[in-house]
């Protein structure tokens, strides 16, 4: 259950800055879905417009990393903070970006490993190979 109260488009409807924003979401996106994310930081009107345009200039410019790449960076930080939502809302994007079963099982083994490994390396403090410090 949500802490905050979860935006309706009537609610949005009435607030300028947040229309404009819902109206961008969904324009962007080409889609009349609104998720809970964004209704919820619709109680803060500037935490939301900041963080649409963040997020946009982040992950939906163009850039040196390919948008599939840039959602599986993002299921692996959100498996790493431990962020349900952003895992199950970023999986639902990189499968529309087409990750496949067998590309999003591959991650989830290199998530399970890299999360073996540091706990490792931290538990028994190694220090860093002066070869690989840049």
């Amino acid at each position: 259950m949500a802490t905050v109260r979860l935006w309706s488009d009537a609610e949005a409807e009435g607030h300028p800055r947040v229309k404009a924003v819902f109206d961008d979401i969904r324009a962007s996106r080409r889609s009349d879905f609104i998720n809970n994310f964004w209704r919820a930081l619709a109680n803060q009107p500037t935490v939301l417009e900041r963080t649409w345009a963040d997020l946009k200039q982040v992950m939906a410019a163009d850039g040196a990393l390919d948008p599939l790449t840039k959602e599986l960076i993002y299921i692996a930080v959100s498996t790493a903070n431990g962020c349900s939502y952003c895992i199950h809302s970023h999986t639902a994007a990189a499968r529309a970006k087409g990750m496949t079963e067998a590309q999003h099982g591959e991650l989830l083994a290199v998530i399970g490993m890299a999360n073996t490994t540091n706990a490792l390396v931290t538990g028994m403090q190694v220090p860093v190979d002066r070869e690989f410090e840049v």
